[in-house]
């Protein structure tokens, strides 16, 4: 079996309102997808989200990768051998991760496929076949935040994820108003998206966790590990590490200089499911917690996010799996989807591969 072609397409699909965190604002989800074809007429799809905002990389810049780079290099290999494409896409093009995550998405889809197997037994297997799920909060008021996430806990969700780092003061009073909405049995963080100055992050974090705080993510410029490691020396509230995190060389510097207590490992911007089971298996002897996030996307990056978080026991921050509830039409693979908005739990699809029912174009 060999890697004969492979084939690109761009879905979007609108928000049900525009998502808003502290670098910018999108109206629609633009994902770029990906399948790759062998030689005995097996398909595998990946995908990818550049989300401009977050990750400074355009759709353009992400389809020229694959295309022109990254594609070809993989074209006449085994697409089982994983380790190998990785080789092979690293000697082709620096960097790049979002179009290398696409087609590591596309092979170990195939490799399902070709085996009969869902991908979680690909992974090593699962400690759950129900995944709790992370609801994520785009920036708003203080009363439609507050409303928002008052609603999304009573529907099951146990973990609610606030976006700020615009005003430190305003944080403080969305967490304090979110607490009071939401049982105190629902875990709580807020992701500054590198918002706080150095100067001011320590007691704008200290009244955090007065207000009520279980988590804050990435508070600091990426740079700043020092920074990052003294706020998690004063307790109080765990501190995440996600824009500090592109690598697994990032991920053993942030070990290293104690500058995490959990890692936010997003697929896509670590350059796919191999990377970021290197980047887990660290976090574990590391005996730091991971969290398996999105930037968000739609059905096929989120699959691939269930599937790894349901593989690791130390995965005990609920993942970011929110990306098709988030639209108003989830284009690529609804029927996974569709009872998590009611329960907070996405449910393992037993299928093979990643569990979508998508098919040759």
């Amino acid at each position: 079996m060999k890697i004969a072609s492979f084939h690109t397409r761009v879905v979007r699909a609108r928000y049900r309102r525009p998502f808003a965190i502290s670098s910018g604002t999108s109206p629609e989800l633009v994902s770029l997808v990906v399948e790759v074809r062998t030689d005995d007429g097996l398909s595998g799809f990946g995908e990818a989200s550049p989300m401009t905002a977050y990750t400074g990389e355009t759709l353009a810049g992400l389809s020229a990768a694959v295309t022109e780079h990254v594609g070809p290099a993989l074209i006449g290999r085994d697409p089982r051998d994983l380790a190998g494409a990785h080789t092979a896409m690293d000697a082709a093009i620096r960097g790049q991760h979002l179009a290398k995550a696409a087609l590591d998405l596309a092979l170990h889809d195939l490799a399902g496929r070709a085996a009969g197997w869902p991908l979680h037994l690909l992974l090593g297997g699962r400690v759950t076949g129900r995944v709790p799920t992370t609801w994520v909060v785009g920036l708003g008021t203080l009363e439609e935040t507050a409303e928002e996430a008052a609603r999304y806990a009573e529907l099951g969700f146990p973990h609610i994820k606030l976006k700020g780092g615009e005003d430190p003061a305003r944080d403080v009073a969305l967490v304090t108003a979110v607490r009071k909405a939401v049982p105190e049995s629902v875990e709580l963080s807020l992701d500054a998206n590198e918002g706080y100055a150095p100067g001011e992050a320590a007691r704008t974090v200290g009244r955090l966790a007065d207000a009520g705080l279980d988590l804050v993510e990435q508070p600091l410029p990426r740079w700043d590990l020092d920074g990052l490691a003294a706020l998690r020396g004063r307790g109080g509230v765990r501190v995440m590490a996600d824009e500090s995190l592109q690598s697994l060389h990032d991920a053993l510097e942030i070990v290293r200089r104690g500058a995490a207590d959990v890692l936010n490992i997003k697929i896509l911007k670590v350059g796919g499911l191999h990377r970021a089971r290197q980047v887990a298996a660290l976090a574990e002897a590391a005996g730091l917690t991971v969290k398996i996030g999105t930037m968000p996307e739609l059905g096929v990056a989120t699959l691939a996010a269930a599937h790894l978080s349901a593989a690791l026991p130390h995965a005990t921050v609920p993942p970011d799996l929110v990306g098709p509830l988030l639209v108003d039409a989830e284009p690529l693979a609804p029927a996974a989807f569709a009872a998590t908005a009611r329960s907070g739990h996405v449910d393992l699809p037993g299928a093979p591969g990643l569990g979508h029912a998508l098919t040759p174009a």
